[in-house]
């Protein structure tokens, strides 16, 4: 590893570097304050997925859990980028069923499934997809639910203008303080950029730094409704991503100390619980397979930081790098992290 060059995730065929993948990381605390930083902590990028336990926040802090009799199963499918497992499918479908709503409620559209046993399973048994098997149906449940709450209309719950979505901007800027003075900058931040995401909900796009400040609120559950969500992301991340996914076994790896989230083109946040600390990377070039790798070698040097004695990348070694190899199966090069974080 280079110990003076900024994060990277470098692929290699032969004794020569192939391909290289910048990475951006933020590492902030509560209050904005960046703690640690590689390339452009600024870098204003898409939340995508990552930024579910923020949609899924109004639900909770308005009553939601309560009046439809929620529990850490719905909660944390509601965050999930799930890979519709049986037990992810079945949660669907009992969250839906509490709120009154069907399948046909959904807005997302099927796709194959993120789990590679599941995606396989789907082709062999020539399995019909349908807007359940999304890995984005918690989430949508969530709105419904949130539209349900407040006896909104849910057609259309998904569209910018809908005020489920307009609610969830709130919170959005109240923990991101997106487009908000500071306590450590008192100059308004970027904007709150809008996009429409693959599930066909809104997506929101904001600075790296916004994000880590909302992940660093979420692991030290700043408010109640943060810190319900955060225990039932604890409590069962298998729900939040599934079985072989990297969510999933980072956070198992060391149960209660991590909090983790992937979005889509090379996103990752997450917090170290009760530590204050929240951080937010992007792959810049998108590129998927080099997001966990990324992940725990912004971890890894963060446990170190604070003395910690896990190393992510010898808990779960099998998204820490790995080797590359051809169709004969034989290695062909390396997929590895490179490079530092710079600490304030």
């Amino acid at each position: 590893m280079n110990d003076n060059s900024p994060l990277r995730i470098l692929a290699t065929r032969g004794d020569q570097v192939e391909s290289a993948h910048q990475v951006s990381v933020a590492v902030t605390d509560r209050g904005g304050k960046l703690v640690a930083e590689s390339h452009d902590p600024r870098l204003t990028t898409f939340w995508r997925s990552a930024a579910k336990p923020f949609q899924a926040l109004p639900l909770v802090e308005d009553g939601g859990v309560a009046r439809f009799g929620l529990g850490t199963e719905e909660l944390a499918l509601a965050c999930a980028s799930h890979s519709s497992e049986p037990m992810h499918l079945e949660v669907t479908d009992r969250f839906l069923a509490k709120i009154g709503c069907t399948e046909a409620d959904l807005a997302c559209g099927p796709h194959p499934p993120l789990g590679a046993r599941v995606a396989e399973r789907v082709v062999r048994d020539g399995v019909q997809l349908t807007s359940r098997w999304s890995n984005c149906s918690g989430k949508h449940s969530g709105m419904l639910a949130l539209a349900k709450l407040h006896r909104w209309e849910t057609k259309g719950y998904e569209t910018k203008e809908h005020p489920v979505q307009q609610r969830i901007v709130e919170e959005i800027t109240r923990w991101t303080s997106v487009g908000m003075p500071t306590t450590h900058d008192p100059r308004p931040t970027a904007p709150l950029h809008f996009g429409i995401d693959g599930c066909a909900a809104v997506c929101f796009g904001l600075p790296l730094r916004g994000m880590a400040r909302a992940y660093a609120a979420l692991g030290d559950g700043a408010s109640p409704g943060l810190a319900t969500l955060r225990d039932a992301m604890l409590a069962r991340p298998d729900l939040v991503a599934g079985t072989g996914r990297s969510c999933t076994e980072v956070m198992q790896a060391a149960p209660g100390k991590v909090i983790v989230k992937l979005g889509a083109d090379g996103v990752y946040c997450g917090a170290l619980v009760g530590t204050g600390f929240g951080f937010a990377l992007k792959v810049e070039d998108g590129d998927m397979r080099a997001l966990p790798v990324a992940l725990l070698a912004v971890l890894d040097q963060l446990a170190a930081h604070l003395g910690w004695n896990e190393r992510w990348s010898e808990l779960v070694p099998q998204h820490g790098g790995f080797e590359i190899r051809n169709t004969r199966k034989t290695v062909t090069g390396r997929f590895y992290a490179d490079g530092q974080l710079s600490f304030a």
